[in-house]
């Protein structure tokens, strides 16, 4: 690197870290509602600006981008918004188009419900794309879109093609295959998602992908519960002739050996007057997927 490219390279992330703080000061950590992290809205323009330094800059909006997604969905504020994760992400990933991470992890923040993200899972299939047009070969990232598929968008038919798609790709594990009869002989039932986030456990090489597919059986370990418990719940209304006020009622009549706790241990919450079942608000797996007409 020459000493003009080095005076270069920090006059660049100097005024744009020296932006951050000035904006920072006037409106507040990440996550309130006037924060402004994107100081160039164009991809185009940042590259410009980036000289030959495309992939340091991009390290740069991939870790505002991450500060972006954790501060807004630890925020309090009723009124929260992702509104600039996709911005920051596209950024990113024009700077360097071959960020891996940034499209896998960015798609799932993008496409998580509220208030956990935007649940925009069009935004995560339309970064997964971009991805895809970088490296056409990545079976991940087809992989990935099908994922948002089955899981976000319930759209079944949608999963499948993708999950061929990336089957067909080189260098694809020979357990994406069956993916795609799997979904669509089984799809919209947690019993095919079990399996689908199983097969990714056993046989992702990343450790994010990893966790993330334990969160994910976590979750339906959660859901399965909940569903057992409804039912346990009107079975004690059709014999007591009245729905349980709290748990302790439905452990004194023999139905629970105790307060029922979810996967990582908090215990669930019972509406007395409409006998739902959901999770402690302090629970690590909210929120859960909103099922499709109840889908079991």
């Amino acid at each position: 690197m020459t000493r003009r490219a080095a005076v270069l390279l920090v006059l660049l992330l100097g005024s744009v870290l020296g932006l951050q703080a000035v904006h920072e000061r006037r409106s507040g950590p990440p996550g309130g509602t006037a924060e402004s992290l994107l100081y160039v809205r164009s991809p185009e323009a940042m590259k410009r600006m980036a000289l030959s330094y495309h992939s340091l800059l991009a390290d740069v909006y991939w870790i505002r981008a991450v500060q972006h997604y954790g501060g807004t969905r630890l925020s309090t504020d009723p009124t929260k918004q992702y509104d600039l994760l996709y911005p920051l992400l596209d950024i990113t990933t024009s700077l360097d188009p071959h960020f891996r991470i940034a499209y896998l992890f960015g798609s799932v923040f993008l496409a998580e419900e509220p208030p956990g993200g935007p649940g925009r899972s069009d935004l995560a299939v339309a970064l997964l794309q971009k991805g895809l047009r970088a490296q056409p070969d990545k079976w991940e990232y087809a992989q990935a879109i099908g994922f948002v598929h089955y899981w976000w968008d319930q759209d079944y038919m949608q999963a499948a093609a993708w999950f061929r798609r990336a089957a067909e790709m080189p260098n694809a594990p020979n357990w994406m295959a069956p993916l795609a009869a799997v979904t669509l002989a089984q799809g919209g039932n947690r019993a095919s998602s079990r399996r689908l986030w199983q097969e990714v456990l056993n046989n992702a090489e990343a450790d994010w992908l990893r966790v993330q597919a334990r969160f994910r059986l976590r979750q339906l370990d959660a859901m399965d519960q909940i569903t057992a418990l409804e039912a346990l719940i009107e079975e004690y209304a059709r014999r007591v002739g009245t729905r349980p006020r709290t748990w302790a009622d439905v452990v004194q009549a023999g139905f629970l050996p105790g307060v029922p706790l979810d996967p990582d241990r908090f215990p669930y919450q019972l509406d007395p007057a409409s006998g739902a079942v959901t999770l402690d608000r302090k629970s690590t797996i909210n929120p859960l997927p909103i099922e499709s007409s109840r889908r079991r």
